[in-house]
């Protein structure tokens, strides 16, 4: 955010020239409007910075991929997994499998993002779980509801990210989470 005078940058409290007129550095704070539009000064808002986990580089032409896709290098050859091949076990090496690499898309990441902040919570309330199964003590009603709920919610946002097709509607799915804290 900055004013501008002629495309030059005018800084907060520094003195600007304007017409062979010297401004003190406190007049762009203490000026009203109708003395900036007199003398041609404008506001000029940053640009808007799009969401990096969504663009590269903040930029809202240059989306992320939504789907997944394999793993290539520089020349367009594909990349396998490793695999450790044992069969001399004084030199073991690390050879490539039969499997491709994947590079995850926006759409897997954010189902792993998804499923991780269900485990997150559902990972509070575990104990009555393990209480339940080591003691045969009943877990409590809203326990169990809540924990419900959250695999309910988990499920729900999993669908919805695997369905969209634009980045713009994968924002709003994501958005869209409500787990009930």
């Amino acid at each position: 955010m900055a004013f501008k005078l002629n495309g030059k940058t005018l800084p907060i409290d520094r003195g600007f020239t304007h017409n062979d007129i010297q401004y003190p550095r406190n007049w762009l704070r203490l000026s009203t409007q109708e003395d900036k539009d007199a003398l041609g000064i404008t506001w000029e808002a940053d640009p808007v910075r799009a969401d990096d986990r969504y663009y590269w580089n903040g930029e809202l032409d240059n989306p992320k991929a939504l789907e997944d896709v394999d793993a290539v290098d520089e020349d367009g050859n594909p990349l396998w997994e490793k695999v450790l091949d044992n069969t001399d076990p004084e030199n073991p090496v690390m050879v490539d499998s039969n499997v491709q690499m994947k590079i995850l898309g926006l759409k897997s990441n954010m189902v792993l993002q998804v499923k991780h902040t269900a485990g997150t919570i559902l990972a509070n309330t575990d104990w009555y779980v393990v209480r339940k199964s080591e003691k045969g003590v009943d877990i409590p009603v809203e326990v169990e509801a809540k924990r419900d709920a959250v695999r309910t919610e988990c499920d729900r946002l999993e669908v919805a990210i695997n369905a969209v097709t634009t980045v713009e509607e994968l924002i709003t799915v994501m958005q869209s989470q409500n787990w009930g804290e």
